[in-house]
């Protein structure tokens, strides 16, 4: 889905990435049409950084949305493995992305990371 790939891209700008300059944006829509935007959040001791699909999964949750209830997030960049876990368990249908090439890839989260474990719904 271009379009929240494209508004992913222009919520990337708001990003705080001092030390790798990588700025990433997300934008998750749940199953009755609202958005969430997330940006990546980086931090000197690097382990403690958040991606920008984590930053708009968790402002959906602290909306009380569940997984299942998102059905498309658009990621300015391609998820990182700990991210495409994310996605999966949210399980959200539709995960599209800028590729480096410059296109758009769209994927289930589940086809982002096969052959994982099941997860109780």
């Amino acid at each position: 889905m271009s379009e929240l790939v494209e508004r992913a891209e222009a919520v990337a700008k708001r990003a705080y990435a001092p030390y790798s300059k990588y700025y990433v944006g997300a934008v998750a829509r749940t199953h009755d049409g609202r958005e969430f935007e997330g940006v990546n959040v980086e931090n000197a001791a690097y382990p403690l950084t958040i991606c920008a699909e984590k930053s708009a999964l968790s402002a959906a949750a602290t909306a009380g949305y569940r997984p299942g209830e998102v059905v498309a997030i658009g990621i300015s960049a391609s998820p990182c493995g700990g991210c495409r876990q994310w996605l999966h368990e949210w399980r959200i249908p539709e995960v599209s992305y800028r590729r480096d090439d410059g296109s758009i890839g769209t994927r289930q989260a589940s086809e982002l990371l096969p052959d994982t474990w099941n997860l109780p719904e």
